[in-house]
């Protein structure tokens, strides 16, 4: 089995760019932690692998993008962080709400999502203020609106593709997601016969679950182009959530808040919102590390 990973590839020229991201494994993890219907593990997926292919930029270790998604639907506000070493999280606040299908074998994302609201992205460069653009939402299908923020607050006409295909019994069959940018001074014609082979190989999730590898999609993807591939990423869902973590901000409460929060067996539960992993604390050890 393949693992999940994002190839980037330019045309020989240097005119295009291609980034091709694989995430059925992380996408997988994500819907089973949050136990979510087939139509949020579709908007969740897509929301993280374009977190994930976003991320790709980044520079330093340390550095975080964020995605917020917020169409005032029923899936509530989506949210995936991904840092530069191809780790990602995300969460849906209704993950088991859902809502029909209007075209057969199409899960309507966008109906879930909405698109009465935004798409913000966060990118925490450790600088004293984080980067913060926001575009209105297009559609909510997560892709024409990742396409119109890079168009209006990157000032980068893209080509966005993002897919998750989902089985009856809603095990993630494939995720994945691809992105096209023109570079300044980039021949039409390269763009067109791009634009022309992606409309030819049919969904992205598709054609990920159809090919044994991703370069073969890539092929597809650039087909009549020469390219080189020009670097490549494995992907996980990771959560940056620890047990010394969460307890370090527990220890920071005041006794009165603490207890508050104790359970009937004397025990302080904490669920973490991006990976749903439980921890549980007792006041012995809170109050063996608390600071006086």
């Amino acid at each position: 089995m393949q693992q999940d990973h994002f190839i980037t590839a330019m045309d020989k020229n240097n005119q295009v760019r291609v980034i091709l991201a694989r995430t059925t494994e992380l996408v997988g993890v994500a819907s089973i932690r949050h136990n979510t219907s087939a139509t949020a593990a579709a908007a969740l997926g897509r929301v993280i692998t374009a977190a994930l292919i976003m991320a790709s930029d980044l520079k330093n270790e340390k550095d975080m993008l964020t995605i917020r998604v917020d169409g005032n639907g029923p899936a509530g506000p989506i949210i995936a962080s991904a840092d530069a070493k191809g780790n990602a999280r995300a969460f849906i606040s209704n993950p088991q709400n859902d809502v029909p299908s209007v075209y057969p074998g199409k899960l309507a994302v966008g109906e879930l999502v909405g698109k009465d609201g935004f798409l913000e992205v966060l990118k925490d460069l450790g600088m004293k203020q984080p980067f913060i653009g926001r575009v209105e939402l297009v559609s909510g299908e997560i892709a024409e609106d990742l396409a119109n923020y890079y168009l209006k607050s990157e000032q980068t006409p893209s080509l966005v593709a993002l897919g998750v295909m989902v089985s009856p019994d809603l095990k993630i069959i494939s995720a994945g997601g691809l992105l096209v940018q023109a570079m300044p001074g980039a021949d039409d014609q390269i763009l067109e016969q791009i634009e022309k082979n992606v409309t030819e190989m049919g969904l992205i999730s598709k054609a990920i679950e159809q090919a044994s590898r991703l370069d073969q999609v890539l092929h597809q993807v650039m087909m009549g182009i020469e390219y080189n591939i020009i670097g490549e990423k494995p992907l996980f869902f990771k959560c940056t959530c620890s047990y010394e973590r969460l307890k370090n901000i527990l220890c920071t409460m005041s006794t009165e808040e603490l207890s508050k929060m104790y359970d009937d067996q004397n025990q302080i539960e904490v669920v973490c919102n991006f990976c749903n992993e439980v921890y549980h604390y007792s006041l012995e050890d809170l109050q063996k590390n608390k600071k006086p």
